[in-house]
């Protein structure tokens, strides 16, 4: 197959559609991850013959042996990111070709098969197409779009696996958060940690988040709404959230994030905010920060605003940190203003409201 549009998938329509009345009761307040669109992609990837019969098909349940590899080895992968309805019609993505390539690392990190971008993005575009009505309107939805693959290969052995599905889903999404964005609580895990040196932190895997369960439902106890790594190694750093990166924004108008070392995922929202935040006229650092500093600086006044970013919630103001050993406030608990700021600007940029000097948006309908 070539690339680009060039790509031959095939079309099957669902011939079950969910009907315009019920698809709009749908959309009306469709939450997050639970409503799912009426078609799915598929492409599927065998040792010597490469990637083969891409279709555009009914959403549907996937067949599989139990002997299937990735139930038994977790060879998987997936990426998150989202549509867009604009005001003038068309339909934008937020910087696929960021997921594409991120798609590939990880790949590579769990020994399977690189899917080359464009088939990628094309697959995004298929199946925002024939779904374009599921895209909900408002000021805060989208559509969420979930491309995933694993091993299928029917086997049992410890090796990367011959034979892979690469699929993509989508489900309408509205607000992140019911009743708008407020602080959350975070929880510094003192027992568990997400990812170690040499490990998988980097890559987009289901296993990594496997990991977090354990300490989130910890987290969940405490009264917290999210659990905060530190390293593997110390235990002194931070490293990031379940399943977002974090950024400390202190007084001098320093925005700070702990950088990528291999046990970090390298998110797109938090590529994006380094860019837009130096534009604003922070000075940008990606360097460790301690726990002990964290408390500290928030304790003294010096860092005014934390906040943690991701595709699913863009920005989300970090307002009270809990530990075993107590629990301090940051900016009083409020979100600041960096932080609203920075939130506004990505998201007016994300949906077209705004000028994109860095060609992040991508038009596909």
């Amino acid at each position: 197959m070539s690339g680009g549009d060039m790509i031959d998938f095939e079309v099957r329509p669902n011939p079950t559609p969910v009907s315009a009345a019920d698809r709009a009761a749908l959309l009306a307040n469709p939450g997050f991850g639970r409503v799912f669109t009426d078609h799915m992609v598929t492409i599927r990837y065998a040792e010597g013959k490469g990637w083969y019969d891409p279709r555009v098909e009914a959403r549907a349940p996937i067949p599989m042996d139990p002997a299937s590899a990735v139930l038994h080895y977790a060879q998987e992968i997936f990426e998150g990111l989202k549509a867009y309805r604009t005001a003038d019609g068309s339909v934008t993505m937020f910087r696929p070709e960021a997921n594409a390539a991120r798609f590939i690392a990880s790949a590579q990190r769990l020994a399977m098969p690189e899917l080359p971008a464009e088939m990628f993005v094309e697959s995004l575009r298929r199946l925002v197409e024939i779904d374009r009505d599921w895209i909900p309107e408002g000021a805060d939805a989208s559509l969420y779009l979930r491309p995933f693959m694993f091993a299928s290969e029917v086997f049992l052995g410890v090796r990367p696996a011959n034979e892979y599905l690469y699929c993509v889903i989508a489900s309408p999404a509205g607000a992140y958060f019911a009743g708008g964005v407020r602080p959350v609580t975070v929880w510094v895990s003192p027992d568990y940690t997400r990812a170690a040196p040499g490990g998988t932190g980097a890559a987009k895997c289901g296993g990594n988040y496997a990991a977090s369960l354990s300490a989130q439902a910890e987290a969940i106890e405490a009264g917290c709404d999210q659990v905060v790594f530190l390293d593997a190694v110390e235990r002194r750093f931070v490293d990031e959230l379940g399943g977002m990166n974090v950024f400390f924004v202190y007084d001098d108008n320093t925005l700070v994030t702990p950088p990528l070392t291999g046990t970090i995922l390298p998110g797109i929202t938090r590529d994006a905010l380094l860019t837009l935040a130096a534009a604003a006229g922070h000075r940008v650092e990606e360097r460790p920060v301690s726990f002990a500093d964290w408390q500290a600086d928030a304790e003294s006044g010096r860092l005014r605003e934390v906040f943690a970013c991701g595709t699913a919630a863009v920005i989300t103001p970090i307002g009270r940190v809990r530990f075993p050993d107590g629990e301090f406030l940051i900016g009083g608990g409020e979100p600041g203003r960096s932080t609203t700021a920075l939130r506004e600007q990505l998201v007016a940029i994300q949906r077209g409201e705004s000028p994109d000097p860095h060609g992040w948006v991508r038009r596909v309908l």
